[in-house]
């Protein structure tokens, strides 16, 4: 009787034990949104690895799992919480099934994490997780996480290291590279406390720190001496008044007239569908702007929705205005030139609904305005405008560098993207949005500009720093002159290979550690 008390006694006290250790990984998952933008504590990053490696070292494949899973439901639950202020407020929802709707995705966002601790348990001898083998196979779940359902890239780790010193390791391996690198430093340190491997990971974690040193020192790009001078105009044109029949000429008008007082600059840059009316039937409107622009021997880009009434296809796209090159003063712009970028990487719900004919009739959320988008090629030309050879991106492609690298031109003199955050407030995805951009900046040493709606409107430069913001939610125009330089990133040439090579290799060199000393 006393004996089959206390066994029942123990057993609700592991199964608590359980219970708190799954809560701590949640808490450590939510505590990494401050590692990101606006809060930018990098350290914190580390911190919550560290948490999160000693609760799931050593667990069998299904607690590793689970406990990870929880990492991942904080994580993604605090650092994608503004995708909630989209839908509650311009999706037609209900509070309780936009709710329903923000923790079906964190759910399933959560998936990777714990795939990726499932299989660093399986894959070992001894069938516990072995922190070693982590990195490696974490590369291969977020590279899952990136292509699944067209992709979801958001929140990377190594987004967190934009200015610790690992940000060094951007231009080299890029942002993969330093997620890659953060993990080993974080279960390396853990071997050593265990007190397991201890070569091995004394090794690794010398490597990481030299590694991390003599790319402080590395330069692979300079400035050439040429600066060119920008306008970022940022409208702030309420969500809800953006696509209003009688708001078009007022919203047109608005960004005419914050131009007027810039056209000295070099390059002038209009957010995304910054003109809200489609291509075709704006033409009075863009030949205004278009003369006006080559005038002042300066260059337009603007985002503008295009609609090809054959094929009744839409695109998101963005069209140059004004002087095209350096040797031509005349307006340069004309229906349906070729110096234009359809965006390709399309947002789901947002831009393209899958499931439509289900999903549509549901709620105003899945029939957002213009969301049946076509998707531009993957592979375009750079746009040319006043000299310049500019590698674009719109809103959400930012986020994936190889679509960026896959039209990265020799040529290539800056970096552009443009975007419309008013659909998420006040929150911080915006700030994580613009910290994913000049993450992009760093990795392929180029300045970029962003123009925005509401903000986050910025001039960055090849380091991924700033030259100059202005605040959100205000009509303004940033300017700001900016440093062209010359030469190659080894990231810009080889991108995320090389870092696959090594995840591949150590993962190998540790699998075969584990088979001899059966860890």
């Amino acid at each position: 009787m006393i004996l089959s008390t206390l066994k029942g006694t123990a057993s609700r006290v592991k199964s608590a034990s359980l219970v708190w250790q799954n809560w701590l990984s949640f808490i450590a998952g939510l505590a990494m949104v401050f590692a990101y933008a606006p809060y930018s504590q990098w350290w914190l990053s580390f911190a919550a690895l560290t948490c999160w490696g000693t609760l799931v070292h050593g667990q069998s494949p299904k607690l590793a799992a689970v406990r990870s899973y929880f990492f991942g439901l904080g994580w993604f639950g605090a650092g994608i919480s503004w995708v909630h202020v989209s839908i509650d407020q311009f999706g037609g929802l209900p509070l309780i099934a936009s709710l329903g709707l923000m923790a079906l995705l964190c759910a399933y966002l959560a998936l990777f994490p714990a795939l990726a601790s499932y299989l660093s348990a399986r894959c070992s001898t001894s069938r516990q997780l072995n922190l070693l083998l982590f990195p490696s196979i974490w590369l291969l779940t977020e590279w899952l996480r990136g292509w699944v359902l067209t992709g979801f890239p958001w929140l990377s780790i190594g987004y967190s290291q934009l200015n610790s010193p690992l940000a060094s390791l951007a231009p080299i391996i890029g942002e993969v590279g330093i997620s890659f690198i953060m993990l080993v430093i974080v279960t390396s340190a853990l071997t050593l406390y265990f007190k397991q491997q201890v070569k091995l990971a004394g090794a690794l974690l010398t490597s990481c720190v030299l590694g991390i040193l003599v790319s402080q020192q590395l330069t692979f790009v300079k400035p050439s001496g040429e600066k060119k001078s920008v306008a970022l105009v940022q409208g702030n044109i309420a969500q809800e008044l953006k696509w209003a029949p009688e708001q078009e000429w007022p919203s047109m008008l608005k960004y005419l007239d914050l131009t007027r007082a810039n056209y000295d600059a070099d390059l002038i840059v209009w957010p995304e569908s910054a003109i809200p009316k489609i291509e075709p039937l704006a033409g009075e409107f863009l030949d205004m702007a278009d003369s006006a622009a080559a005038l002042n021997n300066t260059a337009i880009i603007t985002g503008i929705i295009n609609y090809n009434f054959e094929s009744k296809e839409y695109f998101n796209s963005l069209i140059v205005l004004g002087k095209e090159s350096a040797t031509d003063t005349s307006g340069s712009y004309f229906y349906p030139n070729a110096n234009r970028f359809y965006k390709h990487h399309l947002l789901p719900i947002g831009e393209f609904v899958p499931f439509q004919e289900w999903l549509r009739p549901i709620a105003p959320f899945f029939n957002l305005p213009m969301s049946s988008f076509t998707r531009g090629n993957y592979i375009q030309s750079n746009l040319k405008a006043n000299g310049l050879s500019i590698t674009p991106l719109i809103c959400f492609e930012i986020a994936f560098p190889e679509q960026l690298h896959a039209n990265f031109k020799a040529d290539t003199d800056m970096l552009l993207t443009v975007s419309n955050d008013a659909w998420f407030g006040t929150s911080h995805g915006p700030h994580q949005h613009m910290e994913i951009a000049q993450m992009r900046a760093l990795e392929f040493g180029r300045p970029l500009v962003r123009s925005t709606n509401t903000g986050v409107t910025a001039a960055v430069d090849h380091q991924g720093q700033f030259i100059a913001r202005i605040p959100q939610f205000e009509e303004q125009v940033l300017k700001a002159d900016v440093a062209l330089v010359k030469g190659y990133t080894p990231f810009s040439r080889y991108q995320r290979y090389p870092t696959y090579i090594l995840a591949t290799l150590l993962f190998l060199l540790i699998i075969g550690v584990t088979r001899k000393t059966k860890i």
